[in-house]
């Protein structure tokens, strides 16, 4: 044992000391290193991206919604705009009891109390600072209620909007169509973004059809906001220059229509107190002039918001006020198809001018004995083709029908545009129905329901059984007989028109010409439309009553369709039928008889008689749009 060695080695002690100081300054400087590195990179390489990310935490973007683009008719009379109105609105963090609050505004007449549960339900469903709308616009009476009130709902204001509103609501319904509140099913088919702080949208009609044009774009304003989201005012020039430059919200596009407001009015007075639709149209470029469903509605009441019990009352009316009957109504076309039937008639040789028929009454099918009756039940006597649609003769027809066969009166009466969608250039058409062979065979699913009977061929000669048809197809049929077989695509949009154009230039909208009806002899259409002149101005014509005084020539075939059927020993007696039982009445017409320029079709609901209910409102129409009416200028 060394008893000389030394406890303590300084020597080790001060290289591990000096070591420990370099290691620990090594990292020191180290870490240094990289803050400074990473200030270097936030505050050079990267300060755009953070500046920009911290005005974005500053400054909120808000939708400002665009202006609809306005609907005008024919001869630039608004049908749809824009008003300003107050809003009732409600700021949830600033009332303290708003169920309390709600309950005094109903008993006020603000709102409805059936709507205080939706109410409630949005206050908590969205921030507490952004207001929820009570009233999408308040009457006069109600803002100066309110105003009085107003002191005693703290959190409760008016605010300037601009409403949706129908001058003639009622009269335009069906085809301008109406705008409502925007439904999550609407945002699906939607682009979303395009629709912020947009809170409608267009349903149905024009107004859902031509939504793209109508809406307009979105723009985009800047505010300055706080860490909660809520709106700090910029009441500094410096702090306003500071904030990125606004986007102006473009307005939608202006529209205007083929539609004469003068034509609507006119037809929906000749249907008031009936249901009915009336069609008219221009047959050589498709334009609709008239487009009237019987009974209408109210379109404001969707624009500012309805109570539940409106809703309801609507939606129960057994009038069926929502239902647009002149593109949605499927009715049996009765023997308005009875011009077509002959054209086919003639072309297939079914029958030719010298075929003569004699009508009994009724007519029977060999080795049966039912009766197939004819609308004058002791007959017309010796019937040719004129005759017999003239005097709308269903003997001839039946006895004609089996030459002509199902699948070529199906084949002509395509060509007319039957049994299927026009194109009209809104939405929820109805296809209708112009049986054959093969769509029965497709349509039903037993083999002895596919299979096709004599008597189901003698029925839809005048336009019975499977057969459907819509208004508006009626009247687009009338329009090709009128142009002799030239046939164009129905539509309401005449023009497009930009509302911030220096030169108020609009894009017209060119017809669609669709095939036209293949009839190989010509003289043909002669025979027909002379016939159908005769149904009018001739006085043995079924129509006679409707045309024989007018100061011009015109065409028209009158028809009936049954709603039951009548069995073979009884009559059919008018006056002992309930009202929603008896046939109804339609009509087709065109006019003036050698240079047509405009094709109606109108049915009356249960009307009974197509000349006596139907043909009158088709004449007062013609009348009035060619001059002769009584308010004609």
């Amino acid at each position: 044992m060394d008893l000389l060695s030394p406890i303590k080695d300084h020597h080790s002690e001060r290289r591990l000391f000096i070591a420990r100081v370099i290691l620990a300054s090594t990292i020191a400087f180290i870490l240094l290193g990289i803050v400074v590195a990473r200030l270097v990179q936030l505050q050079v390489f990267e300060y755009e991206v953070f500046t920009a990310q911290s005005q974005g935490n500053r400054v909120r973007i808000e939708p400002v919604p665009p202006i609809r683009g306005l609907i005008f008719d024919r001869k630039g009379r608004v049908l749809a705009e824009n008003l300003p109105a107050y809003q009732l609105e409600l700021i949830p963090e600033q009332v303290a009891d708003i169920d309390d609050t709600l309950q005094r505004l109903a008993r006020l007449g603000l709102i409805e109390a059936a709507d205080i549960p939706a109410f409630k339900e949005l206050s908590a469903s969205g921030p507490r600072f952004k207001p929820v709308a009570l009233n999408f616009r308040l009457s006069e009476e109600q803002i100066a209620n309110f105003a009085i009130q107003r002191p005693r709902f703290p959190g409760v204001d008016l605010q300037p909007r601009l409403v949706r509103h129908y001058k003639d609501g009622e009269l335009v319904a069906h085809a301008v169509g109406y705008v409502g509140a925007l439904s999550k099913r609407d945002l699906e088919r939607l682009d979303a973004s395009h629709y912020a702080g947009t809170a409608h949208t267009g349903k149905t009609g024009v107004e859902s059809s031509f939504e793209g044009d109508l809406h307009g774009d979105v723009g985009v304003r800047h505010v300055i906001s706080n860490a909660l989201g809520r709106r700090i005012p910029t009441d500094s020039r410096e702090m306003a220059d500071s904030l990125p430059a606004d986007e102006t919200a473009l307005p939608g596009m202006n529209i205007y229509l083929s539609l004469d407001l003068d034509l609507q009015r006119i037809a929906t007075q000749a249907l008031e107190g009936r249901r009915g639709a009336v069609v008219a149209l221009d047959p050589w470029t498709g334009e609709i002039l008239a487009l009237v469903s019987a009974p209408s509605f109210d379109p404001n009441l969707f624009a500012v918001g309805m109570s539940t019990q409106q809703f309801a009352d609507l939606q129960e009316d057994p009038d069926r006020p929502l239902f647009n009957r002149a593109i949605r109504g499927a009715y049996p076309p009765g023997s308005t198809i009875k011009p077509m039937l002959a054209l086919a008639a003639l072309e297939t040789g079914a029958t030719n001018l010298t075929r003569k028929t004699f009508c009994r009454g009724f007519f029977m099918l060999p080795n049966t004995t039912h009766r197939y009756r004819d609308w004058k039940p002791e007959g017309h006597g010796e019937m040719n083709i004129h005759d017999a649609l003239a005097q709308s003769c269903d003997v001839y027809f039946y006895e004609i029908s089996g030459d002509i066969g199902i699948d070529r009166m199906h084949y002509y009466l395509d060509q007319f545009g039957l049994g299927r969608p026009t194109g009209v250039d809104i939405g929820g058409e109805h296809n209708g129905l112009v049986p054959s062979r093969e769509w029965k065979r497709n349509a039903f699913r037993d083999p002895a329901d596919q299979r096709w009977y004599n008597g189901e061929t003698v029925i839809a000669s005048i336009g019975q059984g499977y057969m459907l048809a819509t208004p508006l197809q009626l009247a687009s049929a009338a329009g090709a007989l009128a142009t002799r077989g030239v046939r164009y695509e129905p539509h309401l949009v005449a023009a497009i028109e930009d509302p911030l154009s220096i030169n108020d230039q609009r894009q017209l909208i060119s017809p669609t010409r669709l095939d036209d009806v293949a009839i190989e002899n010509t003289g043909n259409w002669d025979t027909v439309i002379g016939a159908m002149n005769a149904v009018m101005q001739d006085v043995r014509g079924t129509a006679w009553g409707v045309g024989g005084n007018a100061p011009y020539r015109m065409a028209g075939k009158s028809g009936t369709a049954q709603v039951f059927s009548v069995a073979q020993e009884e009559e059919y007696d008018e006056e002992e039928i309930e009202e929603r039982l008896r046939d109804h009445a339609l009509f087709i017409s065109f006019a003036p008889l050698d240079n047509p320029s405009i094709a109606v079709a109108v049915i009356v609901e249960n009307g009974s008689s197509g000349s006596r209910v139907a043909g009158p409102i088709a004449r007062a129409i013609m009348d009035a749009y060619l001059g002769y009416g009584d308010d004609a200028s």
